[in-house]
């Protein structure tokens, strides 16, 4: 924590970040159970992606981002930017965790005339920011939004979340420069790493690592976390909300398919196939580890 005291620790301030953790482990899940639902719909797609990440979704829907349900254009709500327009499926599950579309509209993912496309568009669908697709400019939109936000007198945040993947695009890194150069504290990027991309295995397209150091030579506040676990999630937030004078990135290593084995494994995991009879197999290891 970058905080100038530290409260002393008690037994009730233990309890209580034992609950808040439980809390978005409970979210997390029920994120997670929602994709699982929703790819059974198409039978298909960036499930791997959605199950990995709702850890960090759930962290910044639970207990990080201000916003209020019944208003998704309040003007002081913190802002989460979909970069990578792909993981829609992810961020539906998490919007609906937060109240902000109906967990019953999730049934129509990816159908027709549905506000919940297969890819982000924001024309469609509530709390969806921006449509994302094509990689690279989210964060080049937050750090616009940003700019915007500071001329207004506007204390919300910008959070953006981006993948590995997008780190190949110099679009990123002239956002990056950008960002940091006016000081843009109220952003946070937030990159899921989870070695994977269209074209295979991440390393092996275009090398991104040493990716914190790329971060901070370029001006940024940048840590590293395991993206699916919650609580080093939680410290890393509380950390980066305190930080001021640059922009912040959390670089979270991620596991494709994370909570269900069936899944975790799979070779061709960044467009899914999931057969018929397999759908009912992953709810139930998902459920399996819930109670571990």
């Amino acid at each position: 924590m970058t905080s100038l005291s530290t409260p002393p620790v008690t037994a009730d301030s233990t309890r209580g970040q034992e609950d808040r953790i439980d809390r978005i482990r409970q979210a997390a899940y029920r994120i997670r159970r929602n994709a699982l639902d929703m790819g059974e719909v198409q039978g298909q797609g960036y499930i791997g992606q959605a199950l990995g990440v709702a850890d960090v979704l759930a962290v910044v829907y639970t207990d990080q981002l201000r916003y209020r349900p019944e208003d998704p254009h309040w003007p002081d709500r913190d802002r989460f930017l979909l970069s990578i327009g792909h993981y829609a499926i992810a961020l539906y599950a998490a919007l609906a965790e937060a109240g902000i579309i109906p967990a019953e509209e999730l049934e129509t993912y990816g159908s027709d005339d549905s506000r919940l496309p297969m890819s982000a568009m924001a024309s469609y669908t509530p709390g969806m920011e921006i449509s994302g697709g094509s990689l690279g400019h989210g964060l080049g939109v937050a750090t616009g939004m940003a700019l915007g936000l500071r001329h207004l007198g506007n204390p919300a945040r910008v959070f953006d979340l981006l993948s590995d993947g997008e780190l190949d695009e110099g679009s990123t890194w002239e956002a990056a420069l950008a960002c940091a150069h006016h000081g843009l504290d109220n952003v946070t990027a937030v990159v899921d790493v989870n070695a994977l991309q269209a074209d295979g295995p991440t390393a092996g397209v275009l090398r991104t690592e040493p990716v914190v150091d790329k971060w901070r030579a370029f001006g940024w506040h940048a840590l590293r976390v395991d993206g699916n676990d919650v609580a080093a999630l939680v410290d890393a937030f509380d950390e980066l909300r305190e930080h001021r004078g640059s922009p912040s990135v959390l670089i979270c290593d991620t596991r494709i398919g994370s909570g269900v084995p069936l899944l975790e494994g799979r070779e061709k995991a960044h467009f899914m196939r999931v057969e018929p009879h397999e759908w009912q197999i992953a709810r139930d290891q998902l459920e399996e580890g819930l109670s571990r």
